[in-house]
């Protein structure tokens, strides 16, 4: 019954800002890390940037000093603030989250949104 439900993307003009939001719900112990990803028609789905529990963050390279991904253990969102956005930033972006349902002793599953598309537009 876990969920993950994505918004914000939309149509931005190149150096513009974007801020996606990624809620979780349902059957939810405690969630481990966060995360976001994206995906372009034809290549692999990519990481874009995680969160831990703790809020150590990792980045892929191409979005370092751009994105900044946060969350809010509270409401379990996970955010993900884009700025001075480029053409090649333009994909499907998936929210993703490592869950546990039952207990602490629970192992963790994979959970994922289903896509808020971002487009950049030069």
């Amino acid at each position: 019954q876990v969920q993950l439900v994505e918004s914000g993307g939309g149509l931005v003009q190149a150096g513009g800002s974007r801020r996606l939001s990624c809620a979780a719900s349902g059957s939810i112990f405690s969630i481990n890390a966060m995360g976001w990803y994206r995906q372009v028609p034809g290549n692999q789905r990519e990481l874009v940037a995680t969160i831990t529990s703790g809020g150590i963050t990792n980045y892929a390279d191409s979005v370092k000093g751009r994105f900044t991904i946060s969350r809010d253990n509270a409401k379990n969102t996970v955010f993900l603030q884009m700025n001075n956005l480029k053409p090649e930033d333009t994909a499907v972006y998936y929210c993703n989250a490592n869950i546990r349902t039952r207990s602490l002793y629970d192992y963790g599953m994979e959970y994922w949104g289903k896509g808020t598309l971002v487009t950049v537009s030069s």
